[in-house]
């Protein structure tokens, strides 16, 4: 046994606690306060955790060899010594009261013992805290079927899968039988009724406990790993009796997933595995852990394939090639996305660097190729990413987002061709205006011309009045006179006398 101070190395403060003694306790609650995911007990060397996926020392001396039986005896149970001495490997749960819960596995490597213990919160997230793509939900809703969490170790699976769990314990009607080895994080009852069940401890293995499990009136099983091919035929089965089942592959692709299960099996059986997935598969999400770009710890890429008639065909035919580009062709419609698209997702949305996530894609091309047709043409790109309860990964919403702006796009070309058109129409209106504008200049002036003739005319009439008045007037003196001579005047011209009696002629003008 030895005392030390212990502290992070590397740690941004110099954090430390003092241990009178080195105990294990202890140990689990430092890696708690750390935040760390992960605590490494190896002889000869420091303890080590892991942050962020760095596994990192501390500063102490290393654990002497004969130290770590010492400080697991304490927390072994005699069947778990028992199965350490038999198997040279066991794995249990442990709980830290008020700290946390751990899974553990204790192991002999080069003749000495040592010891891995992963931290499993009591209050664990819920699938709105991991960020996951809406469609998730969607399969803890499903009234049979097999689905499958897939991914390396460390990605998330365990937390995924119980928040899946949760959800359906917290909506639903149903008995929910878990099968795990060892049980990780505790489900309530809620509206569901949850039964969890523990290899070694309740039940000898999985093969037995899903046998069982059937006659235990389940609507829902869980089962925490499929190991072998007796406990994947078993879960095939269970499936296709009208069960939803859940359960977990250390795989990194849904596709890959697929060819893990069929290989698993003599070449004889691949034609009634085929069958048997393509009847009851009903999704595979896939996850993988980035680095986020503003170092605050990881961001999950999620890969999706859910059931659909091409899907299932193509599994039947064994066709995984084109189940590959069938997945992601389906972001639309069946919000399926391959891990590539979803690793775009989290670029696009700010939450990982372009260098990581090249870094850490499998095909690092297709996803260059993925980027360059959305991050490289943008003007724009986006800096910042957003909370983490909103589905960073999700490429379905990119390609929504992309098809509102190209409708947009395509609306402000429609709205620009209609103001270019009316633009064009103005100006002819214009152009209209301003011949009719001349025309009304030229017809004013004509009516000017117009209406100056139309003095001179009526000034020229009233001219030609006034001589004629003046003539008239003239001719009537003159005819006055003419007819006063007439009347006074003198003797006729004629010598003729009239005669007796007749009327005396009068006047030409005579009135």
């Amino acid at each position: 046994m030895f005392e030390k101070r212990v502290r992070m190395e590397d740690s941004p403060t110099e954090s430390t606690m003092q241990l009178d003694l080195l105990d294990i306790d202890d140990l689990l609650r430092f890696m708690v306060e750390k935040q760390a995911s992960d605590l490494h007990l190896k002889p000869a060397r420091p303890p080590l955790l892991r942050l962020n996926g760095k596994l990192l020392p501390l500063k102490t001396d290393p654990v002497p060899p004969d130290a770590i039986p010492t400080m697991l005896d304490k927390i072994l149970t005699d069947r778990q010594r028992a199965a350490l001495k038999d198997m040279q490997a066991v794995d249990f749960g442990y709980s830290v009261p008020g700290v946390s819960r751990f899974r553990a596995s204790v192991f002999h490597q080069r003749g000495t013992l040592s010891a891995i213990f992963r931290r499993v919160p009591f209050d664990f997230p819920s699938l709105e805290d991991w960020s996951l793509p809406p469609v998730v939900e969607e399969f803890t809703k499903l009234p049979q079927g097999l689905v499958l969490i897939t991914g390396p170790t460390g990605a998330g699976k365990s937390s995924t899968l119980a928040a899946m769990m949760r959800r359906v314990a917290d909506t639903r009607l149903v008995h929910i039988v878990t099968v795990e080895d060892p049980i990780e994080f505790l489900l309530n009852d809620n509206l569901g009724a949850v039964t969890q069940r523990e290899i070694g401890c309740d039940t000898p293995g999985f093969s037995h406990a899903l046998r069982n499990a059937l006659r235990q009136d389940p609507d829902v099983i869980m089962v925490g790993e499929m190991r072998d091919a007796e406990t994947m035929s078993t879960v095939l089965t269970a499936a296709e009796t009208g069960h939803l089942v859940f359960s977990t592959l250390h795989t990194n692709g849904a596709v890959q997933t697929i060819d893990r299960l069929i290989d698993s099996f003599p070449s004889g059986n691949h034609r009634q595995i085929r069958q048997q997935l393509a009847n009851v598969l009903q999704a595979v999400v896939s996850m993988k852990l980035i680095e986020r770009k503003d170092g605050q710890g990881l961001v999950a890429a999620i890969e999706i394939l859910r059931r659909s008639p091409r899907v299932s065909k193509l599994i039947l035919e064994g066709n995984l090639e084109a189940l590959e580009e069938e997945l992601e062709s389906s972001v639309s419609y069946y919000r399926m996305q391959s891990m590539n698209q979803s690793t775009a997702a989290l670029v696009l949305n700010g939450a990982v660097s372009v260098e990581t996530a090249l870094a850490s894609s499998s095909n690092p091309g297709d996803l260059d190729l993925i980027l360059r047709k959305f991050l490289y043409q943008s003007e724009n790109p986006v800096d910042g990413g957003d909370d983490m309860g909103q589905p960073l990964g999700d490429f379905s919403k990119i390609l929504e987002l992309q098809e509102i702006r190209q409708r947009y796009e395509e609306s402000q070309e429609r709205h620009k061709t209609d103001l270019d058109a009316k633009d064009e129409e103005i100006q002819r209106l214009q152009q209209a205006l301003a011949q009719n504008s001349e025309h009304v200049d030229s017809n004013d002036g004509a009516v000017e011309r117009l209406r100056d003739e139309n003095s001179r005319l009526a000034q020229q009439m009233k001219l030609v009045r006034t001589e004629y008045e003046t003539k008239i007037e003239r001719l009537n003196d003159r005819i006055r006179d003419l007819s006063g001579t007439t009347a006074t005047g003198g003797e006729p011209s004629s010598k003729t006398a009239e005669p007796v009696g007749a009327e005396p002629k009068r006047g030409f003008f005579r009135r």
